[in-house]
């Protein structure tokens, strides 16, 4: 059985343009709009929600020593931050069943 390709940003903006009755170009602006907030809130307060769909959270990771894998050698990974998408349990209920 073949996979479905997933949803693209212009099939979202279509989707929700015909549920709101808005045009494309407005759905499509929404989106980027909640794109852009959710980096500038990730960043400035560490995390943002989309309520039922999940949480960016921005985290830091400490220093550790790894392994190169080609050579066996153990080198130091240096502390960095990173951005986390943790998802909610409603939308995990929902997909999951």
């Amino acid at each position: 059985m073949a996979e479905k390709k997933p949803m693209t940003k212009s099939q979202l903006a279509n989707h929700i343009a015909e549920l709101a009755g808005l045009t494309k170009k407005v759905a499509g602006e929404i989106l980027d709009e909640l794109a852009a907030v959710a980096y500038k809130e990730a960043k400035k307060n560490k995390q943002f929600t989309i309520p039922g769909i999940g949480k960016l959270v921005l985290d830091n990771r400490k220093a550790r020593i790894g392994r190169n894998p080609a050579t066996g050698e153990e080198i130091k990974i240096p502390a960095k931050k990173v951005v986390k998408f943790r998802v909610a349990k409603a939308c995990k209920d929902a997909v999951l069943g």
